[in-house]
């Protein structure tokens, strides 16, 4: 047995290599919601993390393996490669398929696991509006996904909507630039896979009888056009309206987009041309990171922001480092410590804070005035977080083996 790895765990040795994967043993294994694979894949919890493991070809392995290291360290979102396991032999001496071993996306669920004949056609939107956002930082980066599907993406909840993660890359890959043709052919592949996926959850009653699946289909590659479009488009100023930029540039920010430089060319009677060059997505990410250490989805992001920055402004504080600091220990971190511990595992403490947030907007607009913090924080918990799904053990941190 070979492992390929940059930082093995031990406790990956113990696991039953010479068994082939779809006959490991129950107490190996964890329950976890999964999509549709065309590899047999087993989820596995080590030392108190959550592995997926697949069988697969060793050069795709590898190469699945290279691209999403690679990924990482351009901070794309995506699962994190652990290890490679190959030259598996079975007790009688017969060879075994390589594996590729990623961490489990806490938090997150295949889209199968979020459909139900309950499912509002407002989650399935919030669903592609995530993947639409998913393609286009992709093509942005300059990865050709080349098996862009629902199956293929894991979604974590952000602030009322879903951040998308890609979990399958072994068909990717990474280019300095991805031309109109490249881009085009991901977009019609997530077409033609996205309509087969709607047509399955349609036929297995998983689909609300209200949402067509050709729509569905069509909707991920308009939702791609107006982002790309939003992001790209080379737009006129008048040299009297040049505050036209700062806007452009600010709407990209609210969008969650990075924006390194904006290329401009003089044209026809003094206008300017205006295009910018949008670098990254995360940019309310980022801020929230740098200034108090907490690692959030974008909107779960902007929405922590907006409290600090209320804060702030309430509290008159000028340095927005020491506001940053004061906020985080006498706003975020009392709510998350509110929490009885039976109830921590419902929800991570970002979206915790931002749902918290909401409610108390909520019940100020009913009452008619700002409730305050602690009360909305104790209403939340009484009468929404206690009915809500334990959704830290559905999602494998704490579930049961076997």
């Amino acid at each position: 047995m070979r492992i390929t790895s940059a930082l093995v765990d031990p406790a990956l040795l113990d696991l039953p290599w010479s068994t082939p994967l779809e006959e490991w043993p129950a107490d190996h294994l964890v329950a976890l919601p999964q999509g549709i694979s065309r590899h047999v894949v087993r989820f596995v919890r080590l030392a108190g993390t959550v592995y997926a493991v697949k069988e697969t070809g060793e050069r795709v392995a590898e190469r699945e393996y290279d691209l999403l290291r690679a990924l990482e360290r351009i901070d794309f979102p995506s699962v994190e490669a652990v290890a490679i396991v190959a030259d598996r032999v079975d007790p009688t001496g017969e060879p075994l398929a390589p594996v590729l071993i990623t961490r489990h996306l806490q938090f997150s669920l295949p889209y199968r696991a979020l459909f139900s004949n309950t499912l509002r056609p407002e989650t399935m939107n919030r669903l592609l509006d995530a993947l639409a956002a998913l393609i286009v930082r992709m093509h942005l980066t300059g990865f050709f996904w080349g098996d862009c599907s629902l199956s293929n993406t894991l979604f974590r909840r952000d602030a009322g909507a879903f951040a998308a993660y890609l979990v399958d890359a072994e068909t990717g890959a990474l280019h300095p630039r991805l031309s109109n043709g490249q881009r085009g052919e991901d977009l019609e592949i997530a077409r033609v896979n996205i309509f087969g996926e709607a047509l399955d959850l349609q036929a297995a009653g998983l689909l609300h009888e209200s949402i067509d699946p050709e729509v569905v289909c069509e909707e991920v590659v308009a939702r791609y056009e107006r982002l790309w479009h939003e992001i790209t488009f080379e737009q006129e100023v008048a040299r009297e309206a040049r505050h036209d930029i700062e806007g452009r540039i600010r709407r990209l920010n609210e969008m969650g987009f990075d924006v390194a430089e904006v290329a401009m060319s003089l044209v026809d009677q003094g206008a300017y041309l205006i295009r910018p060059k949008v670098v990254d997505a995360g940019y309310h990410s980022r801020r929230l990171l740098r200034l108090t250490g907490l690692d959030a989805e974008e909107n779960q992001a902007r929405r922590l922001l907006n409290d600090l920055d209320t804060y702030r402004a309430e509290s008159d504080l000028t340095d927005e480092q020491q506001a940053a600091h004061r906020w985080l220990t006498e706003v975020f971190e009392p709510v998350v410590r509110a929490v009885p511990a039976h109830l921590r595992r419902k929800l991570e403490p970002s979206e915790l804070f931002a749902q918290v947030i909401e409610h108390r907007w909520r019940l100020s607009e009913k009452a008619g005035r700002d409730v305050g913090l602690a009360p909305a924080v104790q209403s939340f918990l009484a009468d929404v977080l206690v009915h809500r799904p334990d959704e830290q053990a559905v999602l494998g941190i704490e579930v049961a083996t076997g």
